[in-house]
Protein backbone atom coordinates (compact mmCIF):
# COMPACT_ATOMS: atom_id res chain seq x y z
CA UNK A 1 0.00 0.00 0.00
CA UNK A 2 1.00 3.22 -0.97
CA UNK A 3 0.81 6.36 1.10
CA UNK A 4 -0.31 9.68 0.34
CA UNK A 5 0.54 13.19 2.17
CA UNK A 6 -1.33 16.21 1.80
CA UNK A 7 0.92 18.72 3.58
CA UNK A 8 -1.48 21.93 4.60
CA UNK A 9 -4.16 20.78 1.79
CA UNK A 10 -5.99 24.36 1.25
CA UNK A 11 -9.04 23.53 -1.41
CA UNK A 12 -11.64 20.71 -0.33
CA UNK A 13 -12.95 19.19 -3.96
CA UNK A 14 -8.87 18.49 -4.38
CA UNK A 15 -8.66 16.30 -0.84
CA UNK A 16 -12.18 14.89 -1.92
CA UNK A 17 -10.90 13.71 -5.10
CA UNK A 18 -7.48 12.66 -3.63
CA UNK A 19 -9.28 10.50 -0.81
CA UNK A 20 -11.63 8.65 -3.54
CA UNK A 21 -8.36 7.95 -5.32
CA UNK A 22 -6.65 6.78 -2.38
CA UNK A 23 -10.28 3.97 -2.00
CA UNK A 24 -9.79 3.28 -5.39
CA UNK A 25 -6.02 2.07 -5.33
CA UNK A 26 -5.56 1.00 -1.66
CA UNK A 27 -3.49 4.06 -0.85
CA UNK A 28 -3.79 5.86 2.79
CA UNK A 29 -4.33 9.36 2.92
CA UNK A 30 -2.67 11.56 5.49
CA UNK A 31 -3.74 15.17 5.89
CA UNK A 32 -1.43 17.22 7.57
CA UNK A 33 -2.67 20.08 9.33
CA UNK A 34 -3.33 22.83 9.36
CA UNK A 35 -6.04 22.59 6.56
CA UNK A 36 -7.64 24.82 4.37
CA UNK A 37 -11.50 23.65 5.34
CA UNK A 38 -13.18 21.26 8.32
CA UNK A 39 -12.99 17.48 7.66
CA UNK A 40 -16.69 17.45 7.41
CA UNK A 41 -16.63 20.83 4.79
CA UNK A 42 -19.57 19.65 2.43
CA UNK A 43 -17.79 20.40 -0.51
CA UNK A 44 -15.18 17.91 -0.08
CA UNK A 45 -17.68 15.11 1.11
CA UNK A 46 -18.78 16.20 -2.17
CA UNK A 47 -15.59 15.50 -4.03
CA UNK A 48 -15.39 12.24 -2.29
CA UNK A 49 -19.06 11.34 -2.66
CA UNK A 50 -20.37 9.06 -0.51
CA UNK A 51 -17.02 7.25 -0.18
CA UNK A 52 -14.90 9.39 2.02
CA UNK A 53 -16.32 7.52 5.26
CA UNK A 54 -14.36 4.34 3.73
CA UNK A 55 -11.62 6.02 2.72
CA UNK A 56 -7.97 5.23 4.81
CA UNK A 57 -7.16 8.81 6.20
CA UNK A 58 -5.18 10.01 9.47
CA UNK A 59 -4.95 13.49 10.79
CA UNK A 60 -1.60 14.64 11.86
CA UNK A 61 -0.67 17.73 13.90
CA UNK A 62 2.41 18.24 11.87
CA UNK A 63 5.11 16.36 9.55
CA UNK A 64 7.39 15.55 12.16
CA UNK A 65 4.86 13.86 14.12
CA UNK A 66 3.92 11.61 10.80
CA UNK A 67 7.61 10.78 10.25
CA UNK A 68 8.31 10.14 13.71
CA UNK A 69 5.01 7.55 13.79
CA UNK A 70 6.77 5.39 10.71
CA UNK A 71 9.51 3.30 10.72
CA UNK A 72 12.97 4.77 10.61
CA UNK A 73 13.90 2.95 7.14
CA UNK A 74 9.98 4.40 5.74
CA UNK A 75 10.71 6.15 1.97
CA UNK A 76 9.62 9.40 1.53
CA UNK A 77 9.42 10.95 -1.92
CA UNK A 78 8.80 14.73 -2.00
CA UNK A 79 7.18 16.27 -5.08
CA UNK A 80 8.03 19.65 -6.53
CA UNK A 81 8.41 21.47 -9.21
CA UNK A 82 11.41 23.10 -7.81
CA UNK A 83 13.59 19.90 -8.78
CA UNK A 84 14.67 18.16 -12.08
CA UNK A 85 14.61 14.50 -11.15
CA UNK A 86 11.64 13.26 -13.13
CA UNK A 87 9.64 10.87 -10.98
CA UNK A 88 9.30 8.55 -13.52
CA UNK A 89 13.12 7.43 -12.88
CA UNK A 90 12.45 6.67 -9.46
CA UNK A 91 12.01 2.59 -8.21
CA UNK A 92 9.07 2.84 -5.59
CA UNK A 93 8.26 0.46 -3.73
CA UNK A 94 5.47 -0.33 -1.91
CA UNK A 95 4.78 1.19 1.47
CA UNK A 96 6.55 4.52 -0.24
CA UNK A 97 5.08 7.40 0.96
CA UNK A 98 4.23 10.33 -1.77
CA UNK A 99 4.24 14.08 -0.05
CA UNK A 100 2.80 16.79 -1.58
CA UNK A 101 2.09 20.54 -0.57
CA UNK A 102 0.02 23.26 -0.64
CA UNK A 103 -1.73 24.16 -3.72
CA UNK A 104 -1.00 28.18 -4.18
CA UNK A 105 2.76 27.28 -2.37
CA UNK A 106 3.79 23.58 -2.54
CA UNK A 107 5.92 21.57 0.16
CA UNK A 108 7.76 24.42 2.73
CA UNK A 109 11.30 25.49 1.21
CA UNK A 110 13.15 23.93 4.59
CA UNK A 111 11.49 20.46 4.10
CA UNK A 112 12.65 20.54 0.11
CA UNK A 113 16.17 21.42 1.31
CA UNK A 114 16.16 18.98 4.17
CA UNK A 115 15.20 16.31 1.43
CA UNK A 116 16.35 17.43 -1.33
CA UNK A 117 18.03 13.81 -2.92
CA UNK A 118 14.26 12.63 -2.72
CA UNK A 119 12.69 15.60 -4.42
CA UNK A 120 11.15 14.64 -7.66
CA UNK A 121 9.40 16.56 -10.22
CA UNK A 122 6.69 15.83 -12.87
CA UNK A 123 7.73 17.30 -16.10
CA UNK A 124 5.84 19.67 -18.26
CA UNK A 125 6.69 22.02 -20.37
CA UNK A 126 7.16 25.84 -19.49
CA UNK A 127 3.82 27.06 -20.21
CA UNK A 128 2.74 26.54 -16.67
CA UNK A 129 3.71 26.34 -13.33
CA UNK A 130 2.33 23.39 -11.59
CA UNK A 131 -0.87 20.84 -12.24
CA UNK A 132 -3.96 20.41 -10.21
CA UNK A 133 -2.84 18.54 -6.76
CA UNK A 134 -5.27 15.90 -7.19
CA UNK A 135 -4.18 15.10 -11.24
CA UNK A 136 -0.79 15.42 -9.84
CA UNK A 137 -1.24 12.60 -6.95
CA UNK A 138 -2.91 10.33 -9.61
CA UNK A 139 0.02 10.56 -11.90
CA UNK A 140 2.55 9.47 -9.90
CA UNK A 141 0.05 6.96 -7.25
CA UNK A 142 -0.02 5.49 -10.38
CA UNK A 143 2.96 5.12 -11.66
CA UNK A 144 4.22 4.14 -7.92
CA UNK A 145 1.27 1.32 -8.27
CA UNK A 146 2.44 0.74 -12.22
CA UNK A 147 6.14 -0.18 -10.88
CA UNK A 148 5.39 -2.56 -7.69
CA UNK A 149 2.78 -4.76 -9.17
CA UNK A 150 3.69 -7.98 -9.24
CA UNK A 151 5.49 -9.55 -12.34
CA UNK A 152 3.48 -11.24 -14.85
Amino acid sequence: MFHIVLIEPEIPPNTGNVGRLCLATGAHLHLVKPLGFLIDDRTLLRAGLDYWKEVQVALWDSFDALRAAQAADARFFFLTTKSTRAFWDTPFQDGDFLVFGRETKGLPESLLSANQDRCLTIPMTNQTRSLNLANSVAIVLFEAIRQARPAA
